[in-house]
């Protein structure tokens, strides 16, 4: 696989028209490309067609991870300048890291007020990156503060205003701490779910919290050479053993996400079976990668030289994959998070 290991292999051209800028109405009428893992065929289909692409047995693993409204606007308390947070991780008791900008406006030591005083800041250090440390302070739930003052940290290829904050959550999310949304979990509907759950299909669980870093670039010519960022993930025991029993009964355990495989392949399969976990992954899946759990893989269409398309032609093939992003442009397919899906079984 050494003639695909230089980022430059995974471009392809995308017309900055291609990349979707809102979420389509209903949420299960995006688009949908199938195609055949092993031979490579191509369909043309519309999203709600899933139902009749999964058979009774088989399991989907949802990833239920809730995105934080973490871009938050407030001013330094001495100056009244202006100051952007986004939050990134918290390491317990109100402490943060997190993105500052303007950086001088989050000197160590000063105080912020978001929210007409709602939410208050202290910068206690300076860490990765130029990152800041601060401790939050607040009366009653933090996360319902973040809910009536956040902002959703939506990427920087989407320009246009997002008029419901919902629409960059799944219906299913729960598990709040990702800075950005599993996205190919969006063109779900509760009514789509409950014909999937009719006709037999399994429903489990994982969360894997998303971080910034999925958006960072792969700035290295050789992809062996690129760091992944860390995310935190749990597989419960009852998921772990919805999956045992579907891979003993020779059905498909079918990840939704990028987020979903990369947890289910952190944990592998141990003597033939996979058990409950939780902690950090920093798993990097590209060309040459064996596949342990995944039998199948939806998922959205990602950025050119991305980690993202790198995971999904280790899956389907280099070749097959490169095919069906070509197609997936000359046929005018939405790209990235607010775009169509993919479908590989």
């Amino acid at each position: 696989m050494e003639q695909l290991r230089k980022t430059s292999d995974y471009f392809f051209d995308l017309p900055p028209e291609r990349i979707a800028q809102h979420p389509l109405e209903p949420r299960d009428h995006s688009r949908l490309l199938l195609m055949d893992r092993q031979s490579g065929e191509l369909q043309d289909k519309n999203f709600y067609d899933i139902v009749d692409l999964l058979d009774e047995g088989d399991t989907l693993i949802l990833n239920d991870s809730r995105v934080l409204p973490a871009r938050i606007y407030g001013t330094r308390q001495i100056s009244g300048s202006s100051v952007e947070l986004l939050l990134l991780h918290t390491s317990g008791d109100d402490v943060w890291e997190v993105l500052a900008g303007p950086g001088r406006h989050a000197k160590v030591g000063d105080t912020l007020l978001f929210g007409d005083g709602k939410l208050t800041a202290e910068v206690l250090d300076i860490v990765n990156e130029g990152n800041r440390l601060v401790k939050f302070r607040y009366e009653g739930n933090f996360y319902q503060v973040l809910e009536e003052i956040g902002q959703m940290p939506l990427p920087p290829y989407i320009t246009e205003k997002l008029e419901n904050q919902e629409r960059y959550q799944t219906v299913y999310s729960r598990e709040v701490g990702s800075a950005a949304a599993p996205t190919a979990g969006l063109h779900f509907t509760p009514e789509l779910l409950e014909k999937i759950k009719n006709k037999g299909v399994n429903i489990g669980f994982v969360t894997l919290h998303v971080g910034l870093g999925t958006f960072r670039p792969v700035k290295v010519d050789n992809i062996t050479d690129h760091k992944m960022h860390a995310e935190h993930y749990a597989l419960s025991e009852e998921t772990a053993t919805l999956i045992n029993r579907t891979k003993a009964a020779g059905k498909r355990v079918i990840a939704v996400g990028t987020t979903s495989c990369r947890t289910l392949e952190s944990i592998g399969m141990q003597e033939g079976i996979i058990h409950a976990q939780e902690g950090w992954t920093e798993i990097f899946i590209y060309p040459g990668y064996s596949f342990q759990v995944l039998d199948g893989l939806i998922t959205n269409f990602h950025l050119p030289e991305s980690t993202l398309i790198m995971l999904v032609s280790a899956f389907a093939g280099y070749e097959k994959t490169m095919n069906a992003y070509r197609h997936a442009v000359e046929d005018e397919y939405r790209f990235f998070s607010f775009g169509d899906a993919m479908a590989i079984l």
